[in-house]
């Protein structure tokens, strides 16, 4: 069984610094991973990453990470994933896929920031306006992107790591004019495609925490307003002999104070 847990905007400042550590106390004993669903600062600054890689260094489980918007405000994105990279050793997953040798197996995990777009039946197309076909092409894109690095894994057990959402069940609370702008149903035909294991993605504040993909995949929403607690904890069983792989949803047990920020 491999112990994944999760956490997205936890919006990390100068401010904040300490609490996102003092939160991550037992991780060691409680996972085998450390999963961050993007939006890890709250501008998107080099200084504000350095606060997260304080926060992550030296953890005693590997920590795998996507940005969310929230990290390309400042358009510093790729200095805030060097700086995760060099000073705390996060793999930072854009359109890629790292692979994992924890003490319950081999998992892999693919990850993208995502964009939004919409869900079927209710999204946007790459026709009109420049404006509205550069917003589908780019969460067009960005799924692809997902799909090219779920197919590059090679690992009997994979996760999906986006920031947006890929399915619209974990954006319930939301309001629904808002939705296109939260996640794409592209990325969960990609995951699908694939037969993940598990998609966690954050963003969504106002949403509910679980939901499934057309296909099957559970979908947990970790944005850290929606938990309520540290971090999610997903056990992974080990594939049975269809391939299929079990999830359990397992409360986190740290109790530490952590941040939330108030956007999206």
């Amino acid at each position: 069984m491999i112990r994944v847990a999760a956490v997205g905007d936890i919006h990390v400042d100068r401010d904040l610094a300490g609490r996102l550590r003092a939160s991550l106390s037992r991780i060691g004993d409680e996972a085998d991973v450390l999963l961050l669903a993007g939006d890890l600062t709250r501008h998107g600054t080099p200084d504000e990453a350095r606060v997260v890689a304080e926060e992550v260094r030296g953890l005693p489980v590997p920590v795998v990470a996507v940005l969310g918007n929230h990290d390309h405000h400042s358009d510093a994105g790729e200095d805030v994933a060097r700086i995760l990279v060099d000073d705390a050793g996060v793999h930072v997953l854009e359109g890629t896929s790292v692979t994992l040798e924890l003490p319950g197996g081999r998992l892999g995990v693919a990850g993208v920031k995502g964009f939004g777009g919409g869900f079927l039946g209710r999204s946007g197309s790459e026709f009109g306006e420049p404006e509205m076909k550069a917003f589908a092409r780019h969460g067009r894109e960005t799924a692809d992107r997902l799909g090219e690095a779920l197919r590059s894994v090679d690992a009997p057990t994979v996760v999906a790591l986006t920031h947006y959402s890929p399915v619209d069940d974990t954006l319930v609370g939301e309001p629904q004019e808002i939705w296109a702008f939260l996640g794409n149903y592209l990325l969960a035909e990609h995951i699908d495609a694939a037969g993940a294991a598990l998609a966690v993605h954050g963003h969504a504040h106002a949403g509910r925490e679980k939901g499934l993909t057309a296909g099957g995949v559970r979908v947990r929403n970790v944005a850290q307003p929606v938990l309520r607690r540290p971090y999610g904890v997903y056990c992974l069983a080990a594939a049975d002999d269809s391939g299929a792989v079990g999830v359990t949803d397992a409360a986190a047990l740290a109790r530490a104070p952590a941040a939330a920020g108030p956007h999206h």
